[in-house]
């Protein structure tokens, strides 16, 4: 067995979304920052409404998946397939894209913190034009499972194994084979678990700090790990809550403009094109 090294931290950087919100991006703040098959991780946090009272108006995307995972406050979705959501405290959007979904994301309050994450996962040239799809997961249905130390992890997608036991997560059988794990650690806390040799992973601590082997990964930063079949955590003094993520690698060309995730720029001004023309999801 092989165990996963930090290979590079890549930093969060301020930025901002939609119509004014503010947000932290580590994958995806340039178009290089990549890490197949995740395309983008924004983390958004604050107490000051003025951060994120704008939200995210009607927008199109297409290609890839968006995967909102809501840690306080409350956001609805809308879509063009009439879908309504309602995202609270521990809720999970899974997203499809697909040939193109119009959606919107707006805040359901106008005071309190607001704080989660959105990821982008990108999808196989095959997938790329299925019809859009839609999931709430409500928090009572995303399992947690103990950990010996004391903590804890949510399993949002694939499956964690520890010893016998199994804890499936409700998002399975993807073409990315994703893993999506929020762990929380006790200080010093410890945290193994195998991850499929070949799927890229990487780890992004949102509080406190953590360690991969010898090499600390700092706050609000994603650690792209290495290959190998098993990763091996550590927190610091005041313990970590950090995100673990991997993903089966699509090894395939991608051109991206703005919402439009495709393989060809050919494809990208197709996108733009039916947009424009009002065919985007193909109703």
């Amino acid at each position: 067995m092989s165990v996963r090294t930090l290979q590079r931290v890549v930093p969060s950087v301020l930025s901002s979304d939609g119509a004014g919100v503010k947000l932290r991006r580590s994958l995806g703040a340039s178009q290089g920052l990549r890490h197949d098959p995740f395309l983008m991780l924004d983390e958004f946090g604050t107490d000051n409404p003025d951060d994120y009272i704008g939200g995210f108006p009607p927008h199109p995307h297409r290609g890839f998946e968006t995967v909102t995972y809501m840690l306080d406050g409350h956001m609805q979705h809308k879509d063009h397939m009439g879908n309504t959501g309602d995202l609270g405290p521990g809720n999970v959007q899974w997203m499809t894209a697909g040939r193109g979904v119009i959606h919107s994301e707006m805040p359901r309050q106008t005071e309190g913190r607001m704080r989660g994450f959105q990821l982008w996962i990108n999808l196989p040239a095959k997938e790329k034009m299925k019809p859009a799809a839609y999931r709430d997961i409500p928090a009572a249905e995303i399992p947690t499972a103990a950990l010996a130390n004391g903590g804890e992890a949510k399993v949002i997608a694939g499956t964690l194994a520890q010893g016998d036991a199994q804890t499936r997560g409700p998002i399975q059988g993807l073409s990315t084979e994703p893993l999506y794990f929020d762990l929380r650690l006790p200080p010093l806390g410890e945290f193994e678990s195998p991850v499929p040799a070949g799927h890229n992973a990487f780890v992004y601590v949102y509080e406190g700090q953590a360690a991969i082997g010898d090499k600390p990964l700092p706050n609000r930063a994603a650690g792209l790990l290495s290959d190998g079949d098993r990763v091996q955590l550590r927190a610091g003094q005041d313990g970590a809550r950090l995100l673990l993520l991997a993903g089966k690698p699509l090894n395939e060309p991608v051109v991206q403009y703005g919402p439009f995730v495709m393989n060809t720029r050919e494809e990208i001004e197709r996108a733009v094109r039916d947009y424009q023309n009002g065919e985007l999801t193909g109703a």
